[in-house]
Parts: structure tokens; C-alpha cells; sequence
């Protein structure tokens, strides 16, 4: 345990006074409550965290989508059903 307090610079005075102090502020009947809570809380962060590296590699491992294919233009005795091509003239507007 003392491996993991050596990156904060603490050592086991400090850890005791940190827990007392806490002790004192939430009385002894709110610290198993306010563990479990921690405890919930740090499993749905991990729950998440796995949930988003997943999806993650899930998507660099899928293959690309086919590129579209080029349509050819349609033949000249066809007639497109695309909006651009039912463009109103000027002289058939007039003659309504």
C-alpha cells in the first residue's frame, strides 16, 4: 500500500489524519454508504471506459464501405425523374 501513497507524498500519518477527518465529518454510520456509492460509481466509469474502447477497436477493425458505384448517364430515350431536370421555362409558365 505504501507503493501506491508514494506518488501523492503521503505517508501513514497523513493517510490516518486524511481518515479521521473524514470519520469525524460523515460519522461512522454514512462511511459504509458513502463507499459503496465510491464503489458503484468507479464500476459504471469502468463499465463505460470499456464500453467506448470497444466501439472504439470495433470500428478500426471494420472494413470500409464499398466506394459508390458511378452511375452512367441515362440513355437519350429515357427520361430522368431527378428534380433538377423538371426545371419550368419562362414560355411555358406564361401560357398557363
Amino acid at each position: 500500500m505504501e507503493t501506491n501513497l508514494l506518488a501523492f507524498a503521503l505517508g501513514m500519518p497523513e493517510v490516518v489524519l486524511i481518515l479521521a477527518v473524514i470519520l469525524i465529518l460523515f460519522g461512522a454510520k454514512k462511511l459504509p454508504e458513502l463507499a459503496r456509492g465510491m464503489g458503484k460509481g468507479i464500476k459504471e466509469f469502468k463499465h463505460a471506459t470499456r464500453e467506448i474502447q470497444d466501439d472504439i477497436e470495433e470500428a478500426l477493425n471494420d472494413d470500409p464501405p464499398p466506394p459508390p458505384k458511378k452511375s452512367s448517364s441515362s440513355p437519350e430515350g429515357e427520361k430522368s425523374e431527378h428534380w433538377t431536370d423538371k426545371t419550368v421555362d419562362k414560355d411555358s409558365a406564361s401560357e398557363d
